[in-house]
């Protein structure tokens, strides 16, 4: 399983779209095996094609800080899972959630909901199914 973390000082970025990059870790048996990054497109999360990048690579499941509706869409629409709320030094959060301490706050972006910036755009990225 691959785990993706928006990064920004080895700490959980609360801005998705706006990260420095993203971690990506491997995960077996509940121990993470390896990390690398993927360097963060510019712009909004969800006008990027960074959900299908993820896609591609792997990914699963995505712990965030928080993200608007439209970059939410976009990660589920590919197959990945947002946990939303996370925040502090990245290895632990990875860690918690690996052990089942890290759930899904629920919270939304403030300010990013359908029709912000990044709510109306055409799918020019979309995902493969």
């Amino acid at each position: 399983m691959k785990i993706a973390v928006p990064t920004r000082n080895g700490k959980v970025d609360d801005h998705f779209g706006h990260c420095d990059h993203y971690t990506i870790y491997t995960v077996e048996n509940k121990q993470i095996i390896s990390r690398e990054e993927l360097p963060s497109p510019q712009g909004c999360g969800c006008k990027s094609g960074i959900a299908a990048d993820l896609q591609q690579m792997g990914v699963e499941v995505m712990l965030a800080g928080s993200m608007g509706a439209g970059a939410l869409n976009k990660l589920q629409a590919c197959g990945i899972k947002v946990v939303r709320g996370c925040m502090g030094d990245i290895e632990s959060v990875v860690n918690g959630y690996l052990l089942g301490f890290v759930l899904d706050s629920g919270i939304g972006c403030a300010g990013h909901g359908e029709d912000h910036e990044c709510g109306n755009h055409s799918h020019e990225h979309e995902c493969a199914h």
